[in-house]
């Protein structure tokens, strides 16, 4: 199997259309696209986004995203987003009523993903978070592949 191929597909778009863009300095843009093929390209989704770190107010502010509307800014430690972050662990809910401070943005969301985005060195920049309305929507394939987009991403938001 060549690299290419071990690289999961979500991967694989993400990288030819931000290159194929020329979009390297255009961070914001670079999350929007992201946002969106995420969106468009993974099943029962109903919010897909990123919330940023703000290190000078100490809180997640929110970036682009796709879906209702949602909390503007979520302190470290709050929410799943808050606790990914404050981990700098990929957190899975299989079911959003039964975590402990969840932040509801979206009543219709009974499960959810938060991946840390982090650089090589340390610095943490924020996270990725989708939603779905499906119980146990995240699968640990659905893990492995979002942490391999957010590191194929990375080079395009870090700069």
């Amino acid at each position: 199997m060549s690299e290419k191929q071990a690289t999961p597909l979500i991967s694989q778009l993400l990288a030819t259309w931000i290159e194929g863009e020329a979009s390297q300095a255009y961070t914001i843009t670079n999350y929007a696209n992201a946002a969106a093929i995420l969106f468009q390209n993974m099943r029962a989704l109903n919010w897909v986004g990123f919330y940023l770190f703000d290190e000078v107010n100490n809180v997640m502010s929110l970036g682009p995203f796709l879906g209702k509307p949602a909390v503007a800014l979520i302190a470290p430690n709050a929410g799943v987003v808050g606790s990914a972050f404050s981990s700098q662990q990929t957190i899975v809910v299989d079911d959003v009523n039964q975590f402990s401070g969840h932040i509801v943005c979206d009543a219709d969301s009974n499960s959810e993903i938060v991946v840390p985005i982090t650089t090589a060195d340390g610095r943490q920049i924020g996270v990725l978070d989708i939603d779905s309305p499906e119980l146990n929507r995240f699968s640990r394939q659905d893990q492995a592949d979002l942490e391999d987009f957010v590191a194929t991403l990375l080079p395009y938001i870090s700069a």
